[in-house]
């Protein structure tokens, strides 16, 4: 399989066809975010290690490039001693030197080609990722608002109706049970309004007697009245 045989699968895909064959559309959506980013993260390595490459490549042109010069001089140095024998080996390893060089050039160029197609692929990689992580989100709550709405005609539908009806008996019974609880409650004011009453009756006699008895003490009251309550 190639490198981008699974992304690009996965972008082709009937999106909605993927939905009605699973039971969870939202765990998909996710399954298939996380998919693009393993493909991101793939292609993000395979860019690393074709630059890796195109850097090795320079490399090497320039160290066969530094050996050309060197051999060269070499060989000058060696006629100026009137050695022509090393002079011919010194020449020799240019011309291998040369011949390196004349084979890295293309093959850098190659690389340097590789690396720049990796780079835009990748770039679009992360653009559409992004893409789907956006959409993700807006298909996330389509599916949720989809689940609610069908929840609700259910319901409206008659679906779910007994718990509906249960529920009004339930509150039939509290209503009941409060209009009770009130009954009781006016009964028991009228119990302890007649009590009070009486209460207050028996209070004031006390209060008037303790009043005379008070002004008397006092000598407040008339000798008659003194008399009267001897």
């Amino acid at each position: 399989m190639s490198l981008f045989s699974r992304i690009a699968d996965v972008f082709k895909a009937n999106v909605n066809d993927m939905l009605d064959k699973v039971e969870d559309p939202e765990k998909m959506l996710k399954q298939m975010v996380i998919e693009m980013e393993e493909s991101v993260n793939k292609t993000t390595l395979a860019v690393a290690q074709a630059i890796a490459n195109e850097k090795s490549l320079e490399r090497k042109i320039e160290k066969a490039r530094k050996d050309k010069d060197e051999w060269e001089n070499k060989a000058m140095q060696a006629l100026n001693a009137s050695r022509e024998d090393l002079a011919r080996a010194a020449l020799e390893k240019k011309s291998i030197s040369e011949r390196n060089l004349s084979d890295l050039v293309p093959i850098h160029v190659q690389a340097r080609e590789t690396s720049n197609k990796l780079r835009q692929q990748l770039d679009s990689l992360k653009a559409k990722l992004d893409e789907a992580k956006s959409r993700q989100s807006t298909l996330i709550a389509r599916s949720q608002a989809a689940k609610a709405q069908k929840e609700i005609a259910k319901n409206l539908s008659g679906i779910g109706g007994d718990a509906f009806g249960k529920f009004d008996k339930f509150e039939g019974k509290i209503e009941k049970l409060e209009a009770e609880a009130s009954a009781f409650e006016q009964l028991a004011g009228e119990n302890t309004a007649l009590d009070d009453e009486f209460k207050k009756l028996g209070s004031s006699t006390t209060v008037e007697s303790d009043l005379l008895a008070l002004k008397a003490k006092m000598g407040l009251l008339e000798s008659g009245s003194q008399e009267e309550n001897k």
